[in-house]
């Protein structure tokens, strides 16, 4: 059966959408001009729009530039593209016009049509509800899209990102807590170091979560200003002077986030550098991840011919081809998010330079918009799935941890302030040439008696400060 259609017009003239279809005529436009990709903006950014057509609905009422009967069905329209009801109606590529006019047309042509659909039973036109001279009222492209893109990422922060880290973050600490009595050998330079506690090890972890969970809140704090109310250039041209902060106000009550009025709009429309300090601060706290995934993948490595020290939950067969092998496939998923991460961060960067970002306007938003969005979520998933499916199932493998502090040369280091740094290196010399342990080789020689050596080499005091304990140190 073939699709039907219908007619719609804009300033260039008529085209046909499909019948069935909420957007009109700049939409389908853009569909037919941007085929590039199967990337779309995702949920939050749609609900943002919607979220700026309902709260710039509310105070155009309030002004007394529109009346009850338009806001009402207005924001009756934009609640659904708020609640996801619509969002197979955002049908425009991610590569577009640089500005987002696609979208931001996408967005009033579909409340627009919804809203004379409520009013008339007919989807479609611009009566009673015009899609620029209602919807749009008030509003530019070049400040509604990069207040979208605030508000969502904003959104995607505080919803998504911090209670995932702060999810992490418990579940490490846990862990620590669980292993502090656990004795293991450090490692620096890839080798053999001064024993470390491995509840001390985890705690650093959950430590770098907990600074990644600060961090997303400052990036939250860096998309607070909007640039909503600067209209076309940041003059606020055919805008009503108590607008933009009360437009804003509502965003921030319905939001729950404190946005406020951007203290300049010729810097919050011509530059993007809030968007970038954000990705910047998502880029840190996938390195941070990172760093994590990476050591306890290390960790766990073996079972039987790696470090093994810990052992992490199987969650599936590794391979196709070697029985009864099992990977550290929570460890990889995360390695490769932060990877992501860090390309979107790249890409974001280069849209906000002068490339992007050109005398009064940003003409890189969409592309910006979908790598921010993309990192938040990709980040709050896997650092939730991390912490459940491989943080919360880590075990210590006790006596693999004893004996390789037993073995390692690096016991040597204790016995430097009570015999001279030369000595105990030759002892862990001969210790590497003979096989022997440190504590073998040190009794063999009767450095020290048998009371004062055991002191010494006891590995769990080495794994704090001790008054007389103190020597030389290094790398």
């Amino acid at each position: 059966m073939a699709e039907s259609f219908r007619t719609e017009k804009d300033s260039m003239g008529e085209t046909k959408v499909p019948a069935n279809a909420y957007y009109g005529a700049q939409t389908g436009r853009a569909v037919e001009n941007f085929p590039i990709s199967d990337l779309r903006f995702n949920r939050r950014f749609i609900a943002a729009m919607g979220l700026i057509k309902w709260s710039c609905a509310e105070v155009n009422h309030r002004l007394k530039l529109l009346d009850e009967k338009k806001k009402s069905l207005i924001q009756q329209a934009a609640q659904e593209v708020i609640d996801g009801k619509l969002d197979n109606q955002f049908v425009i590529d991610i590569f577009q016009t640089g500005s987002g006019t696609s979208t931001n047309m996408n967005a009033n042509e579909v409340i627009a049509s919804r809203a004379n659909e409520i009013a008339t039973g007919k989807r479609g036109g611009k009566d009673p509800i015009h899609p620029n001279d209602h919807v749009n009222m008030e509003q530019s492209s070049n400040d509604s899209i990069p207040t979208a893109i605030h508000i969502s990422a904003a959104v995607a922060l505080k919803e998504s990102l911090l209670p995932a880290l702060d999810h992490l973050a418990q579940a490490l600490a846990k862990k620590a807590n669980e292993f502090d009595d656990v004795v293991k050998i450090g490692r620096t330079h890839l080798q053999d170091a001064t024993p470390i506690r491995l509840g001390q090890e985890l705690s650093g972890y959950a430590h770098q979560v907990k600074l990644s969970a600060e961090r997303c809140q400052k990036a939250i704090r860096c998309l607070r200003e909007l640039p909503l109310g600067g209209t076309a250039v940041g003059t606020g041209i055919n805008s009503h002077p108590d607008y933009a902060k009360q437009a804003i106000a509502v965003i921030a009550h319905r939001s729950g986030i404190e946005f406020v009025e951007a203290a300049n709009h010729f810097e919050a429309q011509a530059a993007k550098d809030g968007v970038v300090e954000c990705s910047g601060f998502l880029k840190t706290i996938a390195i941070s991840l990172t760093k994590i995934a990476n050591d306890i993948r290390w960790l766990a490595s073996g079972p039987r011919c790696g470090i093994g020290e810990i052992s992490i939950p199987s969650t599936q067969p590794g391979s196709s081809i070697m029985p009864g092998k099992v990977n550290p496939v929570m460890s990889e998923m995360v390695l490769q998010v932060c990877s992501q991460v860090v390309g979107n961060d790249a890409t974001i960067a280069f849209a906000g330079s002068g490339l992007g970002s050109s005398f009064e306007l940003n003409v890189m938003m969409p592309v910006m918009a979908y790598n921010l969005l993309q990192s938040i979520e990709l980040l709050g998933r896997a650092a939730h799935v991390f912490a459940d499916r491989c943080v919360s199932g880590i075990a210590a493998n006790r006596e693999r941890c004893e004996s390789l502090v037993e073995q390692s040369l690096a016991m040597c280091t204790s016995l430097a302030p009570l015999i001279g740094y030369d000595q105990a290196a030759d002892i862990a010399k001969e210790s590497f040439k003979t096989g022997k342990t440190v504590r073998q080789v040190a009794a063999e020689r009767k450095i020290l008696d048998p009371a004062e050596l055991k002191k010494a080499m006891d590995a769990k005091r080495m794994t704090q400060p001790q008054a007389d304990m103190v020597g030389s140190g290094g790398g």
